[in-house]
């Protein structure tokens, strides 16, 4: 839904953007601002700036800058929607609600109350395992490490062995049956009537990326089978297109994310402190899990099983990942079979070196693909080479493949001449590819920057107008939005210009409604260029230059781009000749100076 200008304004408005980024950044007093150490970069001296009139964040250090929906965004990786309904119910602000069919608005009302059931089981399930710290789902799992704040930050409970618990709670809750029925929590059967689905289990609660429950994961106690029990899938419940821990991962501060198998790998990966791990749930990875990491990250180690069927599945995650545009890497976890078993065994710091050596995933599917060949055979060490030549091919960059072709000669001991000699003769007989080439799906960490920077005259007028109410009247008459050269700068105008005859300036308010990820920073920037003077004189000097500087550019630029001929351009050129002029015999502009 596309909310108003209004609501989103209203939302921006009643948001301490101070109290919302302090849940995360410890911030101090300096001046009329906050100051704190930046959450988007490392650094040890403050240079991030939060400024509660103008209600936006700005960092001097790597320019990440916005308003509290732009840090909802960039710091807790929320959607605009996303974003916007969170501090609206913080805030105590009612969005407009959509125009809804009939069987949409019953659609819609069927959701909440299955989340509410969800809601309600996870909380019976956990309340359950915690009446009773001696019992054995409790003692299971503090005998896998497992703190009393990892179990309440997880959620974790118990299903108990009587088999209709959670449906007699529920039903004292006043719950219907269909949607009970609906939920995938119990079995209705004519004979033997209703029953839980899980019972004897420790329960692992299924968030979506919001937090919210939409399903469970159970792992037995004793010997029932099977071992681990995941929800059947629901009108709220999709396996493929879900992960294990990915609402608490998703904020991570690391450029990349741990993928791994299980349950209690991904929690004691998270008590550890790496908590940027999550799982699939249950099932191989697939192109819809793919497709929600890349959201959030553009690297991914795979900290998968060390037995053989933790590598196919490595091998099968290769390129879904790729294909995705995420780089992958793999992490070899032996001597040990999992992570979890790592950590307990060697501690943290060890598993931290572990990551930092991932091995690079080309590598990694010609070291499995080496294994299948006898080095000591000369005819089958020749196919192997044969085999590395035609994989080599899927790079369909030169300097690329030479870099991996470099790399595999220097651990398997070819010589470089043959190697390249091979590649080329497998490339002649080879058929064009029906498949994509290979991409090592190495993501641009850096956002997309516009063709050229904004003239500083335009940016310093920009500033100038916003932190300074009496400058508009003064130069709105002289300089108008078409008369900034730059893009960027122009678009901002126009929304600030606009403000501005309204009578009031929100840059906060402004910056919410750019079009292209990035522009919240850059409007930022734009806003807390920094205007160095001493004096009220100073200052008034600097900003008759700036004004002087924009003519002076604008006119040049519309008489290099136009038309000479015609007349209206002609016209406007002759006019802001004479201002300029104007201020040539000694104009000044003035502005309230602020001694702070």
């Amino acid at each position: 839904m596309r909310y108003s200008d209004d609501v989103i304004e209203e939302v921006i408005r009643r948001t301490n953007i101070v109290d919302l980024i302090g849940q995360d950044v410890h911030l101090k007093r300096a001046g009329g601002s906050y100051t704190g150490l930046c959450p988007f970069h490392a650094e040890k001296t403050p240079s991030f700036n939060v400024s509660p009139s103008k209600q936006m964040y700005y960092c001097f250090g790597c320019h990440a800058g916005g308003n509290a929906l732009t840090y909802m965004m960039e710091y807790h990786n929320y959607t605009f929607t996303e974003a916007l309904k969170i501090l609206a119910e913080k805030a105590g602000v009612q969005l407009p609600e959509e125009s809804l069919s009939e069987e949409q608005r019953a659609a819609s009302e069927k959701k909440a109350r299955l989340l509410e059931i969800y809601k309600s089981a996870a909380s019976f399930y956990y309340f359950a395992l915690k009446r009773k710290t001696d019992s054995p789902p409790y003692r299971y799992l503090q005998g896998r490490g497992l703190t009393d704040e990892t179990i309440r930050r997880f959620g974790l409970g118990y299903a108990d062995a009587y088999g209709d618990s959670l449906y007699r709670y529920l039903k004292k809750q006043g719950m219907d049956d269909a949607l009970l029925e609906e939920s995938g929590l119990f079995r209705f059967d004519e004979k033997q009537g209703v029953s839980d689905r899980f019972w004897n289990r420790v329960m692992f609660p299924i968030m979506d990326t919001r937090g919210r429950v939409i399903g469970f994961g159970g792992r037995v106690m004793g010997e029932g089978k099977p071992k681990y029990l995941n929800s059947p899938e629901s009108w709220l419940f999709n396996k493929r297109k879900n992960l294990y821990a990915l609402q608490y991962a998703r904020s991570t501060r690391k450029n990349y994310m741990i993928l791994c198998e299980g349950y209690m790998d991904v929690i004691t990966l998270h008590q550890a402190g790496f908590t940027n791990a999550c799982a699939s749930l249950g099932t191989a990875l697939t192109e819809e899990q793919c497709a929600l990491l890349r959201r959030f990250t553009g690297e991914v180690l795979l900290l998968y099983d060390s037995d053989s069927a933790g590598i196919n599945a490595a091998l099968r995650a290769i390129p879904l990942l790729k294909n995705a545009g995420i780089t992958p890497r793999v992490t070899d976890l032996k001597p040990y079979k999992d992570p979890d078993e790592f950590i307990r065994a060697e501690g943290a710091a060890k598993l931290e070196e572990r990551l930092q050596q991932s091995e690079n995933a080309f590598l990694f599917e010609i070291g499995q693909t080496a294994l299948s060949y006898r080095r000591s055979d000369p005819a089958e060490w020749t196919a192997f080479q044969h085999e590395t030549a035609k994989k080599l091919l899927s790079f369909p960059e030169e300097l690329e493949r030479q870099n991996y072709l470099d790399a595999v000669c220097a651990r398997y001991g070819f010589s470089k001449e043959a190697m390249s000699r091979l590649v080329s003769k497998e490339a002649a007989v080879m058929p064009p590819p029906e498949e994509k080439p290979y991409s090592s799906g190495i993501q641009e960490t850096r956002k997309r920057e516009k063709d050229e920077k904004a003239p500083l005259a335009e940016k310093l007028l920009l500033s100038y107008l916003a932190n300074y109410p009496e400058a508009y009247p003064q130069i709105k008459d002289l300089i108008s939005p078409e008369d900034f050269t730059d893009p960027f700068c122009r678009r901002i105008a126009a929304a600030l210009y606009q403000q501005l005859e309204n009578g009031s300036v929100s840059e906060a308010a402004l910056i919410a409604h750019l079009p292209d990820s990035g522009d919240e920073s850059k409007a930022a920037a734009l806003f807390h260029t920094e205007i160095r003077v001493s004096s009220g004189a100073e200052l008034d000097r600097a900003f008759t230059d700036t004004v002087a500087g924009m003519l002076r550019a604008s006119n040049e630029a519309r008489l290099r781009d136009a038309d000479i001929t015609d007349m209206n351009v002609y016209g406007r050129y002759i006019d802001n000749q004479k201002k300029l002029e104007q201020f040539g015999r000694g104009t000044i502009l003035h502005l309230t100076w602020k001694d702070e």
